[in-house]
């Protein structure tokens, strides 16, 4: 009795303990109708209302009322965001720039990114949890200053949830009708005197047989954090993350199949198998007057083997080429960060180190394809090195990325807060070919070694507008070095330096309705310098180049309204994205033309009912504009508009049922389409469009239960 009397008087204590997952907020309170705390903007707490810069956020109240099925569902309600679905949980991505796989975003778990410098993959966030998440922050435009390379669209941070500070446990299951989609979900936390642990899993399988060919899916994705109160003032936190993802890769699709069988693969063996395991460390502690100070302790291993859908082709009748690779990563770092407060003119001070070294290893070989020629599906596969040993690699590149950043703030006139800041990193790449280069058969370049440096500065203001709103303006630079894969992949290496990316944003906050209605809107400007692009050389030899200039830019427009029964949302980005510069060739030029995957517009809408206590009812229309599928911008894809419907419902305490109808309308559209066809000679539609078709009507049914002691 006496123990448990201990441990529930304690759990106030341990609960602010928890807090200290990250720095400290603000002691005092804000009196901002439009604030919440966030954590992306500054890597420590600080009040919306005092950043100037474009942060989006999902909570754990929403993540619990909307149950997402796909990351999507979670990034696609922020203004400007746009995760892109390609089936199985693989993506690509839009934030302040086009539909894309490129390296111009950071993802982030607590702070720490989940993939080294040099080894981006697009579809990154299929490692990620979402069972063990608390909520999600996304820093939109160039984010360099504070997360290194890569964060130049944005950083995507997601936030592990913490121990519950009385026993809790969950579970939910959720099926749909037309992919033979099931999902479980289990969670169980609880703290005992200073310590606090919680267990999420997330399991999902998709079914071989469903709308779909050849599109079968299995993950499965736990996480363990634990808390531990040393004293008052400081605390320990570790967290182990990991995903195992077995997935068929269905591919795209010709113009022909598309219009007329959308539910056709013409892939029977490709697939991505993934498997991620991060462990961080990390203790949080007052270690000065004012101050407080964070050690992280991190590693990660990666194993990602393939045989991508997107590599085949260079079809001569029904032999085709391919590829199998494997991309491997295994990495130790150390983020170290102090925060430390001023008594004049409320400054403070962020600054850190940062240290990462990884190995990459990466292996690939050629195949040879067979094609049926009634159909057109891949059937089998053999192994062709010895015909093409171009391409052909086994190599290892070892990373190291050492960074120093600070950022200074302060509060010169009242109301009026200056954010100033910088980060500057060293990388170095070690790359040692395991083959023997050179000769007749060339197996790839020599041993080498080759380093890149870059300083990332920032400066912003927000200036408050009375207790309703705050408006703020914000100059900030990214950066991302030239990928492994674009400096090794190739049989030379190419002479490359760091893209830079140069961001320029005015934003307005503002409430209404005694903050019932919330408005957050920005207008920004993203000019790209030294983009990394394929020029080719003479037909059939291509290289890297830093010759690429472009300019993305648009505005980003959201409001938010929760009041009595009824609650809604609005999201648009309205952008353009350029080439200033890009030519391809000495004959091929595409500078000033649009980039492709660009639409002209990315608009969600949402208005909910709560008829009754414990009831919801959530009807959402979301819309995607034309953009062009090519770089001559000559074919044009001409956008879609989807509904959905959600609706949930009590039916006792613990118990909630829910229904979610996707595509309500079974409209025929494309989660991504493009075109091969470079503007000259002849466009044969059916053998240069290429679409990712997008699911029909569906009908996902969702039963959960949730204990919570006494």
């Amino acid at each position: 009795m006496n123990e448990q009397f201990q441990a529930r008087h304690l759990a106030p204590c341990i609960a602010a303990a928890i807090t200290l997952a990250f720095p400290c907020a603000q002691a005092q309170q804000s009196d901002h109708e439009i604030d919440t705390v966030v954590v992306s903007g500054s890597r420590a707490q600080s009040w919306l209302s005092e950043t100037p810069q474009a942060i989006g956020v999902v909570n754990a109240k929403t993540l619990e009322r909307d149950k997402p099925k796909t990351m999507g569902d979670i990034l696609n309600r922020i203004a400007g965001v746009y995760w892109n679905d390609l089936g199985n949980e693989q993506h690509s991505m839009s934030i302040r720039q086009p539909i894309g796989t490129n390296a111009v975003y950071q993802y982030l778990e607590d702070g720490i990114p989940i993939r080294p410098l040099g080894v981006f993959n697009h579809n990154a966030l299929n490692e990620m949890n979402m069972a063990g998440a608390s909520a999600v922050e996304v820093v939109k435009g160039a984010a360099s200053s504070l997360y290194g390379s890569n964060a130049v669209g944005g950083a995507v941070n997601f936030l592990t949830a913490s121990a519950s500070t009385a026993p809790m446990a969950k579970v939910g299951l959720r099926r749909d009708n037309v992919a033979g989609f099931t999902r479980y979900d289990t969670t169980a936390s609880d703290t005992w005197g200073p310590l606090g642990l919680r267990f999420s899993h997330y399991s999902s399988r998709r079914a071989r047989d469903n709308w779909q060919e050849y599109s079968y899916g299995d993950k499965d994705s736990f996480s363990l954090r634990a808390d531990y109160a040393l004293n008052p003032t400081s605390q320990l936190r570790a967290t182990l993350v990991h995903t195992d993802l077995d997935a068929a890769m269905t591919g795209s699709l010709f113009e022909n199949d598309y219009r007329n069988d959308p539910g056709k693969s013409l892939n029977t063996f490709t697939y991505r198998k993934d498997k991620t395991t991060r462990m961080n460390v990390a203790w949080e502690g007052a270690t000065t007057a004012n101050g407080t100070s964070t050690v992280t302790v991190f590693t990660r291993k990666n194993d990602h083997g393939q045989i991508p859908a997107y590599s085949i082709g260079s079809c001569a009748g029904m032999l085709c080429k391919g590829v199998s690779n494997n991309n491997h990563v295994d990495s130790l770092g150390l983020d170290v960060k102090h925060q430390h407060n001023f008594a004049w003119m409320d400054a403070r001070l962020i600054a850190g180190v940062y240290v990462d070294k990884s190995d990459n290893l990466f292996v690939s070989d050629n195949l040879s394809i067979v094609r049926d020629a009634a159909t057109g599906r891949y059937l089998r596969y053999t192994l062709a090195n010895a015909s093409n040993p171009l391409g052909v690699r086994d190599y290892q590149t070892d990373i190291l990325n050492t960074a120093v950043f600070a950022q200074w703030e302060l509060t010169p006139l009242a109301g009026t807060r200056v954010v100033m800041g910088g980060r500057s990193d060293a990388i170095r790449y070690d790359y040692h070919n395991k083959l023997a280069p050179g000769g007749s058969v060339n197996y790839g370049a020599p041993d080498e070694s080759r380093s890149f440096s870059h300083v990332s500065p920032k400066l912003g203001a927000t200036h408050a507008l009375g207790r309703a709103g705050s408006v703020y303006a914000n100059v900030s630079q990214g950066f991302t070095p030239p990928e492994v894969s674009q400096l090794y992949g190739k049989t030379g290496i190419a002479d490359l330096q760091p893209s830079v990316y140069n961001n320029y944003e005015l934003g307005l906050r503002w409430a209404f309705l005694q903050g019932r209605l919330k408005l957050d809107t920005a207008v920004y400007r993203l000019d790209g310098r030294d983009t990394i692009v394929s020029y080719t050389v003479s037909p059939g030899n291509s290289e890297n180049r830093n010759a690429g200039r472009t300019r993305s830019q648009g505005l980003e427009f959201g409001l938010n309204y929760d009041s009595g029964p009824f609650d809604a949302r609005f999201a648009t980005a309205i952008a353009r994205h350029r080439y200033l510069r890009y030519q391809v060739s000495s004959s091929l030029d595409y500078s000033g033309r649009d980039m492709p995957q660009a639409p002209r517009d990315i608009t969600s809408f949402e208005i909910g009912y709560r008829p009754v206590a414990g009831a919801r009812v959530a009807f959402e229309a979301v819309h995607q504009g034309r953009y062009w599928m090519n770089n001559a911008n000559t074919v044009e894809y001409g956008g879609h508009a989807l509904l959905n419907l959600r609706a949930s419902y009590q039916l006792a305490r613990g118990l909630e049922a829910w229904a979610q109808v996707r595509n309500l309308a079974d409209k025929r559209y494309a989660d991504s389409a493009s075109s091969s066809y470079s503007g000259v000679g002849s466009y044969a539609a059916n053998t240069q469009n290429q679409y990712t078709p997008g699911a029909p009507r569906s009908v996902m049914l969702g039963l959960s239960y949730t204990c919570n002691a006494l």
